[in-house]
């Protein structure tokens, strides 16, 4: 749906759940402006993807760089917990494309490591989310540091006051595009729902008796904290399930360590907060467990 506006250079809102294939919504658009270095790029940023979370941003980055493969397109990962040094480096021999968190893009574009007056197309994905983890100052000063002639692209889930604000000053006359009719479901179709009523003592027996479906694949179980996802993997561990927690408190390295357990199948239970879980794209996931 957003396609043919966002191929035509028009500014975008484009609200949509998770799930539904936002990354080529504006990958596409995104990729077809840039220049490579082969068509006579110099190296600055002529995008940039703004995103809530580090395993968003990577998962993102990822993506672009497989569509751009072909002509060879350069895409930097630019996000927290992570060592400075390799980022500005990356920076520093030239890329196309800069896909990374508020905190970290700030933080070099400060230090003038990375230079945004050629950016001709921002993408900001789950501005509601950056708004839900206060990020929405830093977005607004990475704008200001962008040229005023530029195609911006905004997706949210949904579209609370501050965001609309932000769309309202630094878009021009956007196209607001729905991906969905209003009062349909939050989930995507073919999800069945179950809902258990359980008290606190038993929540732990009622997963296990979960997890122990028949057909049961990849299961994703959310928290709300950080120190009941650890509680819940261990004791799932206890119970002889192949679980790992994920959420901010762990560093960068173990979060990915545990990310290609899960995928390669070495662990089936990922407990995680929600934070932390944004933008993981896995196959195969049959259970989502909110605990």
């Amino acid at each position: 749906m957003t396609l043919p506006i966002a191929l035509s250079g028009h500014d975008l809102i484009g609200q949509a759940r998770t799930g539904t294939g936002k990354t080529l919504g504006f990958g596409v658009p995104l990729l077809q402006r840039v220049v490579s270095k082969a068509e006579g790029a110099d190296g600055m940023p002529q995008a940039l993807v703004v995103a809530p979370t580090r395993e968003l941003a990577v998962q993102v980055a990822t993506d672009l760089e497989k569509a751009g493969s072909v002509r060879s397109i350069r895409v930097a990962q630019i996000y927290g917990g992570r060592a400075f040094e390799p980022q500005v480096e990356k920076l520093r021999k030239g890329v196309e494309v800069v896909v990374g968190t508020p905190g970290r893009l700030l933080d070099l574009a400060r230090q003038n490591h990375l230079d945004l007056s050629a950016v001709k197309v921002l993408v900001l994905d789950e501005a509601d989310e950056m708004l839900d983890l206060g990020f929405l100052p830093d977005v607004e000063r990475i704008l200001e540091l962008l040229p005023t002639e530029r195609q911006t692209m905004l997706f949210s889930a949904t579209m609370p006051g501050p965001v609309v604000t932000m769309a309202r000053r630094f878009m021009k006359q956007p196209t607001h595009i729905r991906a969905e009719e209003v009062g349909e479901k939050r989930t995507v179709p073919d999800t069945e729902i179950f809902v258990y009523r359980a008290h606190s003592m038993d929540k732990g027996e009622v997963l296990a008796r979960i997890l122990q479906a028949e057909g049961r694949g990849l299961t994703m179980v959310f928290c709300r904290t950080k120190r009941t996802c650890d509680k819940v993997a261990a004791d799932m561990a206890d119970r002889g399930f192949a679980a790992a927690a994920v959420h901010g408190d762990l560093g960068q390295g173990a979060r990915e360590q545990a990310l290609r357990a899960f995928r390669s199948g070495k662990i089936d239970v990922l407990v995680a907060t929600d934070v932390a879980a944004r933008g993981i794209d896995v196959q195969d996931v049959t259970h989502v467990i909110n605990y």
